[in-house]
């Protein structure tokens, strides 16, 4: 066994947490608004056992790296501050955490979009609950992971991420209203799945403006003289601010409009229009994306057993979901890679993970 290789002692549990894809609802999270996200098939799983001495003791097999860790020590800023946040956070819930081994692997793809960081507190958070038999439930799960990453790692992340990974699955759409933290699973429409592809351009959001993009909705919200952009309806409302303020909350506000109507059950093509309608704002309005993503959107848009198309994720780079007709996610792929490669760009497949060239 590898933990075994790796430690010299047996693993006492294990557990993983999916990645997501978000299908609309992007960036409305911090504005306490609206999301639908599906979880992938692709995971992170941990393996926990309990340390021989009184480090951490953190391995992760995609970046073949063992970092040993004590309390005393300065937290690095790599995969190793998300497990830390978990531990802290855990400890400061009143339980206490002793000294581990922890193994990881993961094959959700990194830094694309579609949450390897949450998959990885989740999972973390999960193996934690199963071997010191917390208290904790799901929800609870996912406030903490989205603390972790906003206190140790910086990012000032919403709960989107967090709570797909700790309730999602992939046979649903999770609708998510992230003020209540109430949630429904919501069926897919008729006769569709989901094609994620990477653009190729690696996004990274906690160093690029995602930040500055929660700092303006706040500042719009003020203005407006409510607590959050989810509170504005009309769209209409925010056209007295200045820019770039108006086109930030009009994205928000129309996002959150659109996720409200995609509650209902809809066909395929008008689920797949407020798709469409979302990556223009995403582009016009929020200005998350860059040419490479327009591209490759453009593209899947005008390939034939397509509904719809938009980035997904952060933004400023990483994946494109689109809502596709089953069973053409091959024939779709190929199509829309050739293409995109012959606009002089390199793009591949991130789900379903089966399908190779």
């Amino acid at each position: 066994m590898k933990f075994q290789r790796v430690f010299g002692t047996l693993p006492k549990t294990q557990a993983s947490a999916p990645g997501r894809v978000n299908l609309l609802g992007e960036h409305t999270d911090y504005n306490e608004g609206f999301v639908i996200p599906t979880a992938i098939p692709q995971r992170a799983t941990v393996q926990i056992g309990l340390s021989n001495d009184h480090k951490h003791h953190f391995y992760s097999a995609e970046f073949d790296e063992l970092i040993n860790f004590s309390d005393d020590d300065t937290i690095p800023q790599t995969f190793v501050s998300y497990i830390c946040g978990c531990i802290g956070l855990v400890e400061k819930e009143g339980y206490k955490v002793p000294p581990l081994n922890l193994y990881i692997t993961s094959n959700v793809p990194i830094g694309v979009g579609l949450s390897s960081s949450a998959a990885l507190e989740i999972a973390t958070l999960r193996g934690l609950r199963t071997l010191l038999n917390l208290p904790l439930d799901d929800v609870r799960l996912a406030q903490i992971a989205q603390l972790a990453e906003i206190r140790y790692v910086g990012f000032n992340c919403g709960i989107l991420d967090q709570m797909a990974a700790s309730l999602g699955d992939t046979n649903s759409m999770l609708f998510i209203d992230t003020r209540s933290l109430n949630r429904r699973k919501l069926r897919f429409p008729k006769n569709t799945e989901i094609l994620v592809l990477d653009s190729d351009e690696t996004h990274k959001p906690a160093g690029s403006l995602y930040n500055q993009r929660r700092v303006e909705c706040e500042a719009a919200a003020q203005m407006l003289g409510v607590k959050a952009l989810r509170d504005i309806e009309d769209s209409q409302a925010v056209e007295v601010l200045p820019q770039p303020l108006r086109k930030r909350a009009r994205y928000i506000v129309t996002e959150n409009n659109r996720v409200i109507e995609a509650f209902k059950p809809l066909p395929a093509k008008v689920f797949g229009q407020l798709m469409n309608d979302s990556h223009t704002s995403l582009r016009d309005d929020y200005e998350l994306s860059v040419p490479s993503v327009d591209t490759l959107v453009e593209i899947l848009q005008e390939t034939p057993g397509v509904f719809g198309a938009r980035l997904t994720g952060g933004g400023f780079g990483g994946a494109c979901v689109a809502l596709i007709e089953s069973e053409k996610a091959s024939s779709i792929a190929t199509e829309a890679i050739a293409r995109y490669q012959s606009a002089g760009y390199t793009g591949r497949v991130l789900v379903p993970p089966a399908i190779a060239f």
